[in-house]
């Protein structure tokens, strides 16, 4: 008899303190809320069969984790020596171990509580280990999650598998797309973490897409197409940020900079002080032998570090450095993106084939099986199934009438033409800004936005359109002599697809002199066949940013206010984090009271909740809104945020 592992303790964890275990309380919040009170799966739509990607973890019965802790004296500082060390005594600890330096997972409980044994390095020094044992942990412990992720690990990597960031690819069986010189490695994403009732591993196909070229060969080609001049400048232009694969090692990197004054024949220092060249430790370590000793070298810098450890500048060379993703120029590219699509977006039924598949090699693989049972674990031979309901498709209300789509795919931009929003913003006074040779789209765009604009009821002016050079500069010294108080919309005709010029432009428009802005690039206006549709799409966005209302869906319930928060974290330059907060302000949910408040850097929780859910309050008083409301919160909303949240509503509301 097999139990699947999940179903004797529950492991819940405090946010923002230490974890700890303990068994399940028998909490059931649903026997208070009277529409799910015998069943949270509800009873309306269509009855559906369903495959998920999800696979049960099955364990033996009453399975259990042990954990030790192993000291060392004399200390020993490596984590290699440590382990080698341990390693000795086989015949104590068993084959089936997990060991980081410090900590050791074992299957089984070891005859002593404390066991001390002795090992000898190979210069003769006696060390003795002491192995405490310090936790015995249920299957549901996140201790055991994440020694769950370390063994599945394990087993890809006796399948071959390389790992590529968080996933793994099987470089083996790759798929060459020789017409635009780029390689499709694929592989999976996997996670395994609780679910319900149950231990499940989570598993999708993934793809890695990498481009038959080096940075060397990049950088040759911008040196034979710009010159020396120019060649250093569009060198970091281009290179800075991009990710990188060093295939001699399977790791991925980052550059941050370039060293102009450093190549292959330059010299750093091992571990043990000696100094050695580029040239001969990767001709020595990894059997890579460079050609261009006149590159220069790349670097990367470590974000993260251990506390108290300073960890150096990672220098790489650009001849063994594979360039991965794709460029702007290969994503705007129809015929790019089509060939990849053929090997990346797989539909369903494929998707379930590839994981079947390898769910099928775990099973039949002697050495991932062997490690599977040393430590009384196994996957369910079958991917989840269940029964689910396709549930009818919302009503979109719109102006006098409701849109008629087709449910499976979700589109109703045909039915967005027409006197049909439900709040129609003018547009008396703006600004269209493009480049000389852009004046043909700009001016496409003009004449379009004409004919929709008077088809859905909005009244439009003329605009003042300001013509400007193709620079940053330019851009804004057409903002600052342009742009007056009656302004009420800027649309910028952009060239290209430019992220510091994008940036400009936006932090211009949204701090130095706040205003609602639009920005198209030239060639999405450029084919006659699709002018008009996207021309209408940009109508729609323009009219929402000036406060329009475009559409909405039927919400039952009466004096419901929904708020929205998330935190963003500049992982770059380290400054402060920022929270965003938005709550709606009618029924129909078109409307929305917004804010920002400034955090410590990498804060989640959000501490300004009360003063934005104040600010809120002054603003509906001000206009004369209703203030008795319910709140709908959700129930990964953090602890302390709900608390603040309570404190400032009456608990009945919530």
């Amino acid at each position: 008899m097999q139990l699947s592992a999940g179903f004797q303790d529950i492991s819940l964890g405090e946010r923002g303190g230490r974890r700890r275990d303990f068994h399940d309380l028998g909490v059931n919040t649903r026997q208070t809320i009277e529409h799910v009170k015998a069943s949270k799966s509800g009873v309306s739509g269509s009855s559906i069969q369903l495959v998920t990607n999800h696979i049960k973890l099955i364990s033996r019965p009453q399975w259990v984790l042990y954990q030790y802790h192993v000291d060392y004296n004399p200390p020993m500082e490596s984590k290699r020596l440590r382990s080698a060390l341990l390693y000795q005594h086989e015949q104590t600890i068993g084959k089936a171990r997990a060991f980081d330096g410090a900590v050791l997972f074992l299957p089984k409980r070891l005859e002593k509580k404390v066991t001390e044994v002795f090992s000898q390095t190979r210069n003769g020094e006696n060390v003795k280990l002491t192995i405490t044992m310090t936790n015995e942990l249920p299957p549901t412990s996140p201790t055991c999650f994440q020694f769950y992720n370390i063994i599945f690990r394990r087993i890809l990597k006796i399948m071959n598998m390389k790992q590529i960031g968080r996933n793994y690819y099987n470089p083996n069986d790759a798929t060459e797309v020789r017409a635009h010189r780029l390689a499709i490695w694929p592989g999976f994403a996997t996670s395994i973490l609780q679910y319900e009732s149950s231990i499940m591993l989570s598993i999708d196909v993934s793809h890695k897409v990498l481009r038959n070229e080096t940075v060397h060969d990049l950088m040759g080609n911008i040196f034979s197409s710009c010159g020396p001049q120019k060649f250093q400048d569009i060198c970091i232009k281009e290179l800075i940020g991009q990710i990188v694969l060093t295939k001699y090692n399977n790791k991925t990197y980052r550059i941050d900079e370039i060293a102009w004054n450093m190549t292959p024949e330059s010299t750093f220092k091992k571990a043990d002080g000696s100094e050695i060249s580029f040239v001969d430790y990767y001709k020595n370590q990894y059997n890579e032998h460079i050609k261009d000793l006149r590159q220069p070298l790349i670097v990367n810098m470590p974000r993260r570090t251990k506390p108290g450890v300073t960890d150096g500048a990672i220098v790489l060379v650009p001849e063994l450095c594979s360039m991965t993703g794709l460029t702007d120029r290969m994503r705007s590219d129809f015929n790019v993106m089509k060939d990849l699509a053929v090997h990346t977006r797989l539909p369903p039924d494929q998707r379930e084939q590839q994981v079947a598949k390898f769910l099928n090699y775990i099973h039949k693989d002697d050495s991932v099986q062997k490690e599977l049972r040393d430590w009384g674990l196994n996957f369910d031979t079958k991917l989840l199934q269940f029964s689910s309901r396709v549930l009818p498709p919302e009503k979109i209300l719109q102006r006098g009438k409701n849109a008629e789509y087709n449910p499976q795919f979700a589109d109703w931009s045909r039915e967005m033409r027409g006197p049909i929003l439900i709040s129609a913003r003018d547009l008396n006074n703006w600004l269209l800004v493009y480049t000389r040779r852009n004046y043909d789209a700009a001016n496409a765009l003009l004449q379009n936005m004409f004919k929709i604009t008077q088809q859905m009821g909005i009244r439009m002016n003329r605009a003042v359109m300001v013509e400007i050079e193709d620079t940053v500069g330019g851009y804004l010294q057409a903002f600052q002599q342009n742009i007056t108080d009656r302004t009420e919309m800027v649309v910028c005709v952009l060239s290209s697809i430019n992220k510091m010029k994008y940036d400009s432009i936006k932090k211009y428009l949204c701090l130095d002199n706040p205003i609602p802005s639009q920005c198209v690039v030239a060639r999405t206006l450029s084919k006659p066949q699709t002018v008009l549709s996207v021309c209408t799409k940009i109508a729609l966005q323009m009219n929402c940013k000036l406060g329009g209302e475009l559409w909405s869906v039927e919400i039952p319930l009466e004096k419901t206010m929904i708020i929205g928060i998330d935190c963003y974290h500049d992982t770059l330059q380290g400054k402060r984090s920022i929270a965003g907060f938005v709550a709606s302000m009618n029924k129909g949910v078109t409307r929305w009271f917004s804010r920002c408040v400034v955090q410590d850097q990498r804060q989640e929780i959000v501490d300004g909740l009360k003063v934005c859910l104040q600010g809120k309050n002054k603003y509906d008083k001000k206009r004369n809104l209703s203030l008795d409301i319910q709140v709908i919160c959700p129930r990964s909303l953090d602890r302390y945020d709900r608390k603040h949240l309570i404190q400032f509503i009456e608990p009945s509301k919530c």
